[in-house]
């Protein structure tokens, strides 16, 4: 099992951050399943103002443009990944399009 971890940000507005927690918090059958399909163990996603921290346990075998491939042929991802942009916002360092940004890892307790 692989652990990776990504941030995001929210258009900074109370309204809308409670929307999507909302969403979140009755996740959508098909998407739940099509995160799960892809290897995808375990995702938690936290919050502090409007940003966003997302901790994704997956199986070795787990491949970040594997999913992107499978989102891309899935209406229903589509259509959520469309719902999901009216509410976030990339990151200053986020390239033209890209939401989660892939952290990097800087200490371990290990």
């Amino acid at each position: 099992m692989r652990r990776y971890c990504l941030a995001l940000d929210l258009v900074d507005d109370e309204k809308m951050i409670g929307e999507y927690e909302g969403y979140h918090q009755h996740l959508r059958p098909e998407i739940k399943k099509s995160i799960l399909d892809s290897g995808v163990l375990v995702m938690d996603i936290y919050r502090v103002g409007n940003r966003l921290f997302m901790i994704m346990e997956v199986k070795d075998d787990f491949s970040f443009e594997e999913k992107t491939m499978a989102d891309a042929a899935n209406e229903k991802v589509q259509e959520w990944e469309q719902l999901m942009w009216k509410y976030q916002q990339p990151l200053p360092v986020a390239k033209p399009g890209e939401k989660w940004i892939l952290m990097k890892q800087i200490a371990s307790l290990d």
